[in-house]
């Protein structure tokens, strides 16, 4: 047998989604795993909508998630490589003439003259008798005479393809035995449009089977379209290709992603600062599984490992929580001058967007590590947690100064208090374990819970709830730029208490 050969056709309508991106993943592995071949093929028939903008946001969604392919466009606009090609319907067009005119020759299509005003009647009419919509079969049989009647019209027809009344029937490499009756297909249906554009189900076809295309690896939506498919495949004279088809990706309460309803263009999960790693390795996991315990694998390790008996049929639930969680654990695994490299960026678009005052050099973020690494979901998380080590002036809320339990009056001599001990501390070693003692000493002597008066001392210095642990805060930020804040916090106090 030949190595298989896979694909992606995405159609550059919108951008690089959850969805798209975890079928590439899939094909991509399959290939890999296989010694097969992954070639990717853009669907642009849709000339309205599609752009070069989306085209690019796809290909370089792809390549950012380090899913390579073997034959296809490498950039939007550019040259194909593969002996398939072009790798663009809209340069496929004569191709698919040429398979129209071979189906209208042998009358397994036909012209359809129907207007849109007398099919959406027979929609009305079958909706008002409570039937499923149908082409009812206007033209199936119109003769040489009244076709060429009707084309006096002046409105060029579309050509529909005759759907022969079958089970048909197919082994997908997921789901098993699938038999679907062909009176649920909605009668014989359109493979070209009026003005000569070919549409979906017919292109799709075309193209596997001059792209010799022996996996179709797709979502589940496309299991409905499978049996056009097929008949297609066979009315063209080629072999039908494996078909399997991936589980849903659903939302936590179990409906479907959508862009309408979620959050699914992978530039989004990029900009948040997830990385390319714990994505692939996610995405992965959403409809896969490894056979064992193992979760965390790198590209290659999954596939290794990746085989279609192993998909899942059941819907696959996006958990962003979870994903936040590998993330994590992904950024854990990085070298420290790969992880300083990633975050730089993230904190130069604090920089220009206001929330610092200077973008920080590669060896201040590198000394910060150990007091992050543990603690970043996303490598856009960075901002939050050491932003206040660049902001010049700072200025905490008087609102958030004060501890839950506390009051201002209380907050004030405590802060009062810990100034004091943090620069007799700090004038001989500004260390973490230098500090931490006395200010728990101060606490207990004040009957007050340390909690609380770090706390205070917390947003005192950093204007947030939550940073890396206090005293190595204190630590980063230094001794004299510790008082400088400890100072303005108590004016601010002070002045609000006037």
């Amino acid at each position: 047998m030949n190595p298989p050969r896979v694909r992606i056709a995405p159609s550059p309508t919108g951008p690089l989604h959850i969805g798209t991106a975890r079928t590439a993943l899939f094909n991509a592995l399959y290939a890999r795993h296989t010694g097969g071949t992954f070639l990717l093929r853009l669907e642009d028939t849709d000339v309205a909508r599609s752009t070069v903008a989306f085209e690019a946001d796809i290909l370089e969604g792809l390549h950012w998630l380090g899913i390579t392919w073997d034959e296809g466009p490498d950039a939007a606009g550019g040259e194909d490589n593969g002996p398939y090609g072009p790798y663009r319907q809209m340069q496929r067009l004569d191709r698919y003439a040429a398979a129209v005119a071979g189906l209208l020759e042998r009358d397994l299509a036909y012209p359809c003259f129907c207007s849109a005003e007398e099919l959406d009647a027979d929609r009305k009419a079958q909706e008002a008798a409570h039937l499923p919509p149908k082409y009812v079969g206007r033209c199936a049989t119109l003769t040489a005479d009244e076709r060429a009647a009707r084309a006096t019209g002046g409105r060029p027809p579309a050509i529909r393809f005759r759907v022969p009344a079958e089970v048909v029937a197919f082994d997908d490499a997921v789901r098993g035995r699938v038999e679907i009756d062909t009176s649920n297909l909605g009668g014989d249906f359109v493979i070209v449009r009026g003005d000569g554009t070919p549409l979906y189900h017919f292109t799709v076809v075309v193209d596997d089977a001059a792209m010799e295309i022996s996996h179709v690896i797709r979502g589940e939506d496309h299991l409905s379209n499978t049996p056009k498919h097929i008949l297609l495949f066979r009315a063209l004279g080629h072999p039908e290709p494996v078909f399997a088809h991936l589980p849903l990706i659903l939302n936590p309460d179990r409906t479907k992603m959508s862009k309408r309803k979620s959050q699914t263009a992978i530039s989004d999960y990029i900009a948040q600062g997830f990385i390319r790693e714990a994505l692939v390795n996610y995405l992965a996991l959403l409809g896969w599984s490894t056979g064992s315990e193992e979760e965390i694998l790198s590209f290659d390790e999954i596939a290794a490992r990746f085989d279609l008996d192993h998909v899942q049929k059941g819907g696959a639930v996006f958990d962003r929580e979870r994903l936040e969680w590998m993330n994590g654990q992904w950024i854990r695994r990085l070298a420290d001058d790969d992880l300083v490299t990633r975050l730089l960026p993230f904190l130069e678009a604090d920089h220009i967007a206001g929330r610092i005052d200077r973008t920080p050099t590669a060896d201040e973020v590198q000394v910060l590590l150990p007091m992050i690494r543990e603690r970043l979901p996303t490598l856009g998380a960075v901002g939050d947690l050491i932003g206040f080590l660049w902001i010049d002036r700072l200025v905490a809320d008087p609102a958030v100064l004060v501890p839950k339990r506390w009051d201002p009056a209380t907050t004030l001599a405590g802060l009062i208090a810990a100034r004091a001990v943090i620069a007799d501390t700090g004038a001989v070693s500004f260390e973490a374990d230098e500090l931490e003692p006395p200010l728990r000493e101060l606490a207990e002597a004040r009957g007050w819970k340390a909690g609380d008066l770090f706390m205070a001392i917390r947003v005192a210095v950093t204007g947030r709830t939550a940073t890396p642990p206090l005293f190595d805060t204190l630590v980063a930020l230094g001794r004299e730029r510790t008082l400088a804040r400890l100072d303005a916090a108590i004016a601010t106090l002070e002045g609000a208490s006037r």
